[in-house]
Protein backbone atom coordinates (compact mmCIF):
# COMPACT_ATOMS: atom_id res chain seq x y z
CA UNK A 1 0.00 0.00 0.00
CA UNK A 2 1.39 3.31 -1.29
CA UNK A 3 -0.27 5.80 0.86
CA UNK A 4 1.22 7.27 3.94
CA UNK A 5 -1.44 7.60 6.66
CA UNK A 6 -1.77 10.83 8.07
CA UNK A 7 -0.46 13.23 5.29
CA UNK A 8 -4.26 15.37 6.05
CA UNK A 9 -5.13 16.54 9.17
CA UNK A 10 -7.91 14.05 10.40
CA UNK A 11 -10.90 16.25 11.33
CA UNK A 12 -11.30 15.78 14.95
CA UNK A 13 -15.20 15.23 15.14
CA UNK A 14 -14.74 12.49 12.82
CA UNK A 15 -12.28 10.58 15.48
CA UNK A 16 -14.10 8.53 18.04
CA UNK A 17 -13.07 8.50 21.65
CA UNK A 18 -10.82 5.27 23.01
CA UNK A 19 -12.86 2.45 23.15
CA UNK A 20 -11.21 -0.17 26.28
CA UNK A 21 -9.46 -2.34 23.80
CA UNK A 22 -8.28 0.60 21.98
CA UNK A 23 -7.14 2.16 25.37
CA UNK A 24 -5.40 -0.95 26.49
CA UNK A 25 -3.55 -1.51 23.25
CA UNK A 26 -2.52 1.78 22.72
CA UNK A 27 -3.16 2.55 18.94
CA UNK A 28 -4.33 5.67 17.88
CA UNK A 29 -6.24 6.78 14.24
CA UNK A 30 -3.85 8.32 12.33
CA UNK A 31 -6.35 8.83 9.18
CA UNK A 32 -9.85 7.92 8.06
CA UNK A 33 -11.74 8.77 4.79
CA UNK A 34 -14.01 7.07 2.41
CA UNK A 35 -12.89 4.08 1.78
CA UNK A 36 -9.59 4.30 3.83
CA UNK A 37 -8.44 4.13 7.36
CA UNK A 38 -4.79 4.16 9.15
CA UNK A 39 -3.64 3.65 12.53
CA UNK A 40 -0.78 3.64 14.78
CA UNK A 41 0.78 1.32 18.09
CA UNK A 42 3.39 2.18 19.51
CA UNK A 43 5.34 -1.45 21.12
CA UNK A 44 5.37 -1.50 24.44
CA UNK A 45 6.41 -4.87 26.45
CA UNK A 46 2.70 -6.16 27.08
CA UNK A 47 2.26 -6.98 23.21
CA UNK A 48 5.41 -8.89 23.00
CA UNK A 49 4.88 -12.44 23.00
CA UNK A 50 7.35 -14.99 24.75
CA UNK A 51 9.68 -14.80 22.04
CA UNK A 52 10.14 -11.07 22.81
CA UNK A 53 8.67 -10.40 19.15
CA UNK A 54 4.86 -8.59 18.68
CA UNK A 55 2.22 -11.17 19.40
CA UNK A 56 0.61 -12.40 16.05
CA UNK A 57 -3.03 -11.16 17.62
CA UNK A 58 -1.88 -7.71 17.64
CA UNK A 59 -1.61 -8.00 13.64
CA UNK A 60 -5.18 -9.12 13.56
CA UNK A 61 -6.53 -6.38 15.68
CA UNK A 62 -4.91 -3.91 14.10
CA UNK A 63 -5.81 -5.34 10.61
CA UNK A 64 -9.78 -6.01 11.51
CA UNK A 65 -9.75 -2.53 13.06
CA UNK A 66 -8.02 -0.32 9.83
CA UNK A 67 -10.91 -2.98 7.40
CA UNK A 68 -13.99 -1.92 9.54
CA UNK A 69 -13.15 1.38 9.98
CA UNK A 70 -12.41 2.16 5.82
CA UNK A 71 -15.78 0.61 5.18
CA UNK A 72 -17.55 2.74 7.60
CA UNK A 73 -16.86 6.48 6.72
CA UNK A 74 -19.81 8.90 6.18
CA UNK A 75 -17.58 11.84 6.47
CA UNK A 76 -20.68 13.36 9.31
CA UNK A 77 -19.84 13.25 12.70
CA UNK A 78 -23.85 12.59 13.53
CA UNK A 79 -24.27 9.94 11.01
CA UNK A 80 -22.39 7.09 12.18
CA UNK A 81 -21.94 3.62 10.47
CA UNK A 82 -20.99 0.27 12.06
CA UNK A 83 -19.31 -2.91 10.77
CA UNK A 84 -19.10 -6.36 12.30
CA UNK A 85 -16.59 -8.65 11.01
CA UNK A 86 -17.76 -11.98 9.24
CA UNK A 87 -14.28 -12.91 8.21
CA UNK A 88 -10.81 -12.45 8.67
CA UNK A 89 -7.54 -13.43 7.32
CA UNK A 90 -4.20 -12.56 8.13
CA UNK A 91 -1.14 -13.61 6.75
CA UNK A 92 2.34 -12.90 8.75
CA UNK A 93 5.11 -12.24 6.87
CA UNK A 94 7.94 -10.51 8.53
CA UNK A 95 8.98 -9.07 12.56
CA UNK A 96 9.20 -5.70 12.70
CA UNK A 97 12.63 -3.39 12.83
CA UNK A 98 11.12 -0.68 14.37
CA UNK A 99 9.23 0.13 17.55
CA UNK A 100 5.99 1.78 16.10
CA UNK A 101 3.12 -0.72 14.06
CA UNK A 102 1.32 1.34 11.24
CA UNK A 103 -1.95 -0.21 9.55
CA UNK A 104 -4.07 0.67 6.62
CA UNK A 105 -7.17 -0.82 5.13
CA UNK A 106 -9.14 -0.08 2.07
CA UNK A 107 -12.51 -1.00 0.92
CA UNK A 108 -12.13 -2.78 -2.14
CA UNK A 109 -15.68 -3.52 -2.93
CA UNK A 110 -19.21 -4.85 -1.51
CA UNK A 111 -22.72 -3.10 -1.55
CA UNK A 112 -25.39 -2.14 0.44
CA UNK A 113 -25.49 -4.93 3.60
CA UNK A 114 -21.53 -6.39 2.98
CA UNK A 115 -18.20 -4.64 1.95
CA UNK A 116 -14.89 -6.02 0.96
CA UNK A 117 -11.49 -4.30 2.49
CA UNK A 118 -7.50 -5.63 2.45
CA UNK A 119 -4.94 -4.16 4.75
CA UNK A 120 -1.47 -4.27 5.87
CA UNK A 121 0.94 -4.21 9.01
CA UNK A 122 4.18 -2.16 8.47
CA UNK A 123 6.61 -0.59 11.38
CA UNK A 124 7.90 2.80 10.29
CA UNK A 125 11.35 1.47 8.73
CA UNK A 126 8.32 0.21 5.96
CA UNK A 127 8.31 -3.36 6.49
CA UNK A 128 5.28 -5.40 5.98
CA UNK A 129 5.04 -7.65 8.85
CA UNK A 130 1.40 -8.45 8.11
CA UNK A 131 -1.42 -8.54 5.15
CA UNK A 132 -5.20 -8.95 5.79
CA UNK A 133 -8.40 -9.25 4.17
CA UNK A 134 -11.70 -9.28 5.32
CA UNK A 135 -15.51 -9.03 4.79
CA UNK A 136 -18.18 -7.24 6.78
CA UNK A 137 -21.51 -6.30 7.24
CA UNK A 138 -23.01 -3.24 8.31
CA UNK A 139 -24.74 -3.27 11.39
CA UNK A 140 -28.54 -3.26 10.75
CA UNK A 141 -29.85 -0.05 13.33
CA UNK A 142 -25.77 0.68 13.36
CA UNK A 143 -26.41 4.52 12.77
CA UNK A 144 -26.56 7.12 15.05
Amino acid sequence: MSERAGTAPLDPRLVETAYGLQSTLGYTMTGWREGFAAIAMPLRPIHMNRYGIPHGGLYGVMLDTVMGYAGSFTGDPDHRVFAMTLSLTTNFLSRPTTDVLLAEGHRVGGGKRTFFAEAEVRDDAGTVVAKGSGVFRYRTGGTT
